[in-house]
Parts: structure tokens; sequence; C-alpha cells
């Protein structure tokens, strides 16, 4: 695990203006049809690093023009995953941007010190979600007619709208373009990460 960890710091630090944050946005702009409305994918199945089931919120405001989630705990202490305004995001970016915020809860992230937006610890922590999403989107059936390229293109398109610079859409394409290529299953994956801080 410490390979894999240390391989997508590499990545991070070659790319240091990359910029990352766990609310994934998507903007209507790039909508494959003439009403930027998508139908809204079911939420995956997701536990936390201690077993409990996460919730899936829908959060929707008609004034919103992008689509967002947000791994956290409500107000009763429950691990949710709060999903903004999906209709505005193709399904293989609702795929994504779910299975992103579940990954925060898979390895712990929730319960731990939130580092600083943008600090190595934060981008670290937002590169692991991204490998922990496309693996599974990989590996599950369920996501069978969704490629790493939909993902990709989907993702770009998105982070471009939103002022994103084009260097770091590309890097963060790459890294988890090689956490594709390169990892095993996306459970391996987070058991590693649970045994590389201590919570396992």
């Amino acid at each position: 695990m410490r390979l894999i960890l240390t391989t997508i710091a590499f990545i991070l630090i070659a790319s240091p203006i990359l910029i990352a944050s766990p609310i994934l946005i998507a903007s209507p702009g790039w909508a494959e049809t003439e009403s930027p409305d998508h139908a809204v994918i079911a939420p995956p199945s997701c536990s936390n690093n201690l077993g409990e089931s996460v919730l899936f919120k829908e959060r929707n405001s008609d004034n919103a023009k992008f689509a967002a989630g947000m791994a956290r705990r409500d107000g009763d202490g429950n691990p949710v995953v709060n999903r903004f305004n999906f209709d505005q995001a193709p399904a293989p970016l609702q795929a994504f941007i779910d299975l992103h915020e579940c990954a925060h809860h898979q390895t712990g992230d929730i319960d731990r010190p939130h580092p600083p937006r943008n600090s190595p610890e934060h981008l670290m922590n937002e590169s692991i979600a991204d490998c922990i999403a496309i693996l599974r989107i990989r590996d599950d059936a369920r996501y069978s007619d969704i490629d790493f390229a939909d993902v990709a293109t989907s993702l770009g398109e998105a982070m471009g709208t939103a002022g994103f610079p084009e260097i770091s859409i590309s890097s963060r394409v790459s890294n988890i373009r090689h956490c594709h290529t390169n990892y095993a299953s996306a459970a391996t994956f987070v058991d590693g990460v649970l045994t590389e801080r201590g919570l396992k």
C-alpha cells in the first residue's frame, strides 16, 4: 500500500497546481440533449470503515446550475452523502461523484481531522477517493455500461466549465487513468489505505 500512496503523491508533486475538492461539480452546459435534466441514477451501496451504512440524500435547488456531492455526518451523527442537483450531470459523472464521496467514508476521512484545502494531505485524500471510485466503476457489474472514457470525458468537461485550468484537469484524469489501469480491486485498495492509516 505504501507504494500506491507514493505513486499518487508523485503524481500530485509532478502537478502541484492540481486543485481538488470533496465536492465534485458538473455543469449543464455539456448535456447530451437540449434539456439539462438527466435521469438520476440509484445510489450505490456504501458502508464506512466502521461498518455503518451510508445514507444518500437528495438536496436539490431550482436555482442551482451544478451537480455536487458531499460526504459528512448529519446532525444525528449518521454517515451521509448529500447529492446536490444530480439531474444536472450525466450518469457516468453521477456514478463517479457517488463513489468518490462514498470512498471518503470507506477510508475514514469523515472522522479524521480535515486537512487545509489544497494542502498535500487534502489532495492525497481526494486522489485516493478518485482511485477507489474508478476501481468500483471498473469492477462492479452495475456499471458495466460505463467505461473509463465516459468518466474522463464528463469529469473533464465539468471541470473545464467550472473554470479549472487544463493542467489541473489533465493531471486529475491522468491519476484516475493510472488507478484504473494499474491497481487491483477497490476493496484491496481501501484495505491498504486503512492499514496505512492505522484504522484497521
